[in-house]
């Protein structure tokens, strides 16, 4: 009985997410949906990301966290339009938070939105919001594990951010492992090492960012 329940929430979810897609097609916005544990920098990736691309694309940016609205006061100093989501219990985003968010959300010149899931490993990868892309954040302080522990993660993301890479000579992290790891579940993953606080490696995730927009709408 819980299998069939789940899938039935999973298949109104998808419907949902389905809605939200199509209006994201009529506004010609591309949307990627950022999952991580907490503190693996999920915002401070954001921040970096938008402070690089601000004045190149219309950007706006769905927090999703339990309770608070302490993120979406950080993106809000970037001069973005940026919402907050507040699930009041429930550790991940669905369809249709994301629906009803929008009915206050002005897509109208947006190119790019991006959804910052919350801090969770787990249900984030299986509710899908009407996103181009999932994208996986992991920090070198959780341990080059973490792929084999929560392998839905990254078999449903299309992009990988290791952050905080400066910290590497402080923690046992195997960055050579945990990108093997990574590829191994998804051989299509695209894999960014970087940190947000030297800016090391950051192009190479802007470049990928630049891609899904310019290749969305194409």
């Amino acid at each position: 009985m819980e299998v069939k329940v789940l899938r039935n929430i999973l298949e109104a979810n998808d419907a949902l997410a389905g809605e939200n897609r199509r209006l994201f097609d009529r506004h010609g916005v591309t949307v990627l949906n950022l999952m991580s544990s907490p503190g693996a920098g999920k915002t401070t990736l954001l921040e970096r990301t938008l402070d690089a691309l601000k004045g190149e694309l219309g950007m706006g940016v769905i927090e999703g966290d339990i309770a608070t609205r302490y993120d979406a006061d950080r993106i809000g100093r970037h001069g973005v339009p940026v919402l907050q989501i507040n699930t009041g219990g429930a550790c991940h985003l669905d369809a249709n938070m994301v629906r009803h968010a929008l009915a206050e959300f002005p897509l109208e010149g947006m190119r790019l939105l991006f959804i910052e899931n919350v801090g969770n490993l787990v249900c984030p990868a299986d509710f899908a919001l009407g996103e181009d892309a999932k994208v996986t954040v992991l920090s070198v302080a959780e341990g080059d594990d973490k792929p084999e522990k929560y392998p839905a993660m990254f078999q449903a993301s299309a992009a990988a951010v290791i952050n905080k890479i400066d910290l590497l000579p402080y923690t046992d992290f195997n960055l050579a492992a945990a990108t093997r790891r990574a590829l191994e579940l998804n051989p299509r993953l695209a894999v960014f090492p970087l940190s947000c606080r030297t800016m090391e490696g950051f192009e190479g995730w802007l470049g990928w960012v630049r891609g899904m927009v310019r290749d969305r709408f194409a």
